[in-house]
């Protein structure tokens, strides 16, 4: 075998390990009973680990070394995926294999805990459980930033954005703080209270709902399935794909737009490109990316009065809404779908308000990261948490700093990729109704078939063969500007 082959199949088996990680993650947050919380952390800490000394043998990097002398000979898809291969194994040769044994234990106790203490409103319990996960993301994020020349707090989101730095984000936030007060306040003043929608909604009418509106979009079920936990997300791999939504009997378009937000994600995932599914290269290209197509899907398609066409007679049929209650037509349905309103809870927030949730995560897990913070609650109020809400931050830890997994789960960094991705979406949007004068009529009618079909070329199907940057740049003529973010809020709130 050539030293390229042998590579890739090195990285088809991390790829397989990685499969196993996910269903196991997947199971834990769906499946597993209490108390199989601590030996469930063990299996997760000795896959970790067994990855990491696949990845970071030193038989690896010698290979990764006599491929460099002859890269010629490779294609342009080999090309990409030798450099993701190299990427990957020096950032996992950055962090001893004891570090990363001791995050998997140390995140999984964590994140089982802020379950429990969440429901509780239970600060107490799971602050000792985070303080060690902080500690050892602090000292993940320092050996990676000697090994990278970074500062720490970037070396852990280019993780989850390759070349993307903090002041760079940070630039990109401040021009969004600027914008959206202002904006939202003007949209306050305009917008009317639709008419309500009275429940309750069943659980289970809410998961048919569901279901059907996965299918209509293209998720493919004999490779992925629905389910329920804490908190939604896409797991898996392509070739089995799982998403979970969270039930409110309440409110069901909460339940329903989480599930088209994971779906968006699933279609990416279920998109991949199918000759590179074991490599590095056939893998997403980075968390904002990733979250671009969900948004894209949520945001730019689905709340998007068009969708609502489609959408309304098969909400009124699953729901028992009456065809001629004015309550359950589609612009009321609509109207429901786009209400602004300042709130406490960032996974319940319009896409207003949403970006400046993150960016006071943002600037808090920064802070966190570099030891100008311990904790949530010891820092004053801030410009970012005023614009939020018109008031101070919450009184309670469970609609505070316990609200999101993420940082008991120890994803330090992956905050800012949502907003990044909602600015991303939005110049993705533009660019497919571009290139599809029909695409509104397309959505009304129920057909995404060209649409999805456009992400598959486009963007799905593309893999790690171009930088985000590049590819962004390609597809829609221009790199990252918030512009096209603007004028979309502007489109859809003002008539602008």
């Amino acid at each position: 075998m050539t030293p390229y082959a042998q590579l890739e199949a090195r990285f088809a088996e991390l790829h397989q390990l990685g499969h196993a990680q996910a269903m196991l993650y997947w199971d834990e947050a769906v499946m597993m009973p209490p108390g199989g919380g601590q030996a469930r952390g063990e299996a997760l800490a000795a896959l970790a680990a067994l990855a990491h000394r696949t990845l970071t043998a030193p038989e690896a990097g010698a290979l990764l070394d006599a491929r460099r002398a002859t890269p010629k000979r490779l294609n342009d898809w080999q090309r990409a995926n030798l450099r993701a291969m190299r990427r990957l194994h020096i950032r996992a040769s950055a962090v001893p294999e004891a570090l990363v044994h001791a995050m998997q234990i140390a995140t999984t106790a964590c994140q089982q805990t802020w379950r429990v203490a969440r429901a509780a409103n239970d600060w107490d319990a799971v602050a000792k459980p985070l303080a060690e996960v902080v500690a050892l993301a602090r000292e993940e994020a320092a050996a990676l930033g000697d090994t990278l020349k970074l500062d720490p707090y970037d070396a852990l989101l280019d993780a989850y954005e390759e070349g993307t730095r903090a002041d760079d984000v940070a630039l990109l936030f401040e021009d969004l703080k600027d914008f959206l007060p202002d904006f939202t306040e003007k949209v306050l003043r305009r917008q009317s209270a639709p008419l309500p929608l009275e429940g309750p909604f069943p659980r289970e009418n809410q998961r048919k709902l569901g279901e059907e509106m996965m299918r209509a979009l293209g998720f493919d079920f004999t490779h992925g399935r629905l389910d329920v936990s804490h908190h939604p997300f896409c797991g898996g791999v392509p070739d089995d794909t799982r998403i979970t939504t969270r039930y409110s009997e309440d409110d069901f378009l909460e339940s329903l737009m989480a599930v088209l937000h994971e779906t968006g994600h699933a279609l990416y995932q279920q998109g991949l490109p199918a000759d590179w599914r074991w490599q590095p290269v056939g893998d997403c290209l980075g968390a904002a990316v990733h979250e671009s197509q969900s948004l894209f899907i949520e945001m730019q398609v689905s709340r998007g009065r068009a969708f609502m066409d489609f959408a309304a007679p098969h909400i009124r049929q699953h729901l028992d809404g009456r065809q001629g209650d004015a309550a359950w037509t589609a612009d009321n349905l609509h109207a429901h779908s786009i209400q602004v309103r300042r709130g406490y809870i960032r996974v319940d927030a319009d896409e207003l308000t949403y970006p400046l949730h993150v960016i006071l995560r943002f600037e808090l897990e920064r802070a966190l990261i570099s030891g100008e913070l311990a904790w949530w609650t010891s820092r004053k109020p801030g410009t970012s948490a005023r614009a939020i809400s018109g008031f101070r931050p919450p009184a309670t830890s469970r609609t505070g700093c316990m609200q999101d997994v993420h940082w008991f789960s120890g994803l330090f960094g992956y905050f800012p990729t949502y907003t990044l991705g909602a600015l991303m979406a939005a110049q993705w949007y533009a660019a497919a109704a571009a290139a599809m004068p029909g695409l509104e009529a397309q959505i009304a009618a129920g057909d995404f078939a060209p649409l999805v079909g456009w992400l598959r070329r486009e963007i799905h199907g593309r893999g790690q063969l171009k930088t985000a940057r590049a590819l962004l740049t390609e597809v829609t003529g221009a790199p990252l500007d918030p512009r096209y973010f603007k004028a979309h809020l502007e489109r859809r709130y003002l008539g602008g």
